[in-house]
């Protein structure tokens, strides 16, 4: 009897130690198929807390650009809040960089990761490793995930599409000479664009001048390509794109003596610099907010309940926002305190929209796909 009890405590020692492989073989693949998520159910039976994880959060960035540092601020703050340590890791645009920092994250039990990625394919093996782990991985836009977190890309770039069709017809009589600083090399964010020529489609008389992918995507991308197109086309009326490009593109602007206080400038992301511009009363106009220390926050509170066992969502929209000189200062006071906007359930839902039901017991369930709410 005593033999046998021996070789049943080895047998579930072995079981124990095999059953991280067990899970990463049956749930390698999550969910793969586009899955339409009901609404999170906050009231949602809670479930076991993960096994030999610390209580730790930690955001892989893929650089210090103000959106991304807004994730960085509201995750903190999070963190502090529910008494979890906080780390971050910095890949500075090297998708192998990120790949070794996930891994380590791993090989340190972090229980709890968010990521925004540099390459989603070369991380994808590194997220599939952590979610097998157990732990909580939240990613911003691109699978595999826990927890995805996205933006109705349409609907990001038609609201600004549609702000600046109405200042075309109101103040440039309906005629404009229009450049679009896309992302399209990025799937994810392709139908932002496609919003944007729909709506220009409508106006016969405005003209598309350029419509190119600046390189990098940021400020200096920006520059670097407005500054080319002004050879060609030095008589500029409109520019869309995100905030950093569009900054960069103001800065050619200016350097040629071609901007004008009645063009219309608009970006997407509410970077602060564009909400100063914005404030100033020049050529930028708008901005497209999707508010980072909120939805930071957010996933930060989402990673400390996946921890303590609690159900989380499987994937969250960024609802976006435009900004403009008459609605800055009650924006700004959210983006300053990303934790009274989560904790006020109205001002939470004009932010952020919650899909389906995961935790730790149902990890399986997985994103594995790229999920968004305008695909439903």
């Amino acid at each position: 009897m005593q033999a046998s009890t021996v070789r049943l405590g080895i047998l579930a020692s072995v079981l124990t130690a095999l059953a991280p492989i067990a899970f990463a073989q049956d749930a390698a693949q999550g969910i793969t198929v586009s899955t339409v998520f009901p609404p999170f159910d906050a009231n949602a039976a809670a479930c076991e807390r993960p096994v030999g994880l610390d209580r730790v959060l930690a955001f892989a960035k893929d650089n210090d650009r103000e959106f991304v540092t807004g994730i960085d601020h509201g995750l903190s703050l999070a963190a502090r809040d529910r008494g979890i340590d906080y780390v971050v890791a910095l890949a500075d645009n090297d998708s192998a960089v990120m790949l070794d920092q996930l891994d380590a994250f791993r090989s340190d039990r972090v229980g709890a990761i968010v990521v925004s990625p540099v390459d989603p394919g070369t991380q994808a093996p590194g997220l599939h490793a952590l979610i097998a782990s157990g732990a909580y991985v939240g990613t911003i836009v691109a699978p595999p995930a826990t927890s995805l977190l996205n933006a109705p890309q349409y609907r990001t770039g038609k609201e600004l599409a549609d702000l600046a069709v109405e200042y075309i017809r109101t103040n440039l009589d309906g005629r404009a000479n229009v450049v679009l600083l896309t992302q399209d090399s990025i799937q994810f964010l392709t139908p932002r664009f496609t919003a944007i020529r729909d709506a220009l489609a409508e106006l016969p008389a405005v003209r598309i001048v350029a419509d190119i992918s600046p390189n990098p995507v940021g400020k200096e991308g920006g520059l670097a390509t407005m500054r080319t197109i002004l050879i060609a086309h030095p008589d500029v009326d409109v520019i869309l794109g995100a905030d950093g490009v569009v900054l960069g593109a103001l800065q050619a602007l200016r350097e040629a003596g071609k901007d004008r206080p009645d063009q219309f400038l608009g970006g997407i992301d509410g970077e602060p610099e564009a909400v100063a511009e914005i404030r100033a009363g020049g050529p930028y106009k708008a901005s497209i907010s999707l508010n980072s220390p909120v939805f930071g926050y957010a996933m930060g509170q989402h990673a400390a309940d996946w921890l303590d066992g609690k159900q989380i969502p499987q994937a969250m929209d960024i609802l976006p926002r435009a900004l403009t000189a008459e609605n800055l200062a009650a924006y700004e006071a959210d983006l300053a305190d990303p934790g009274s906007v989560y904790n006020d359930p109205a001002r939470r839902d004009s932010y952020l929209k919650m899909y389906g039901n995961i935790c730790y017991s149902t990890r399986a369930n997985y994103v594995n796909f790229p999920w968004s709410s305008e695909a439903n």
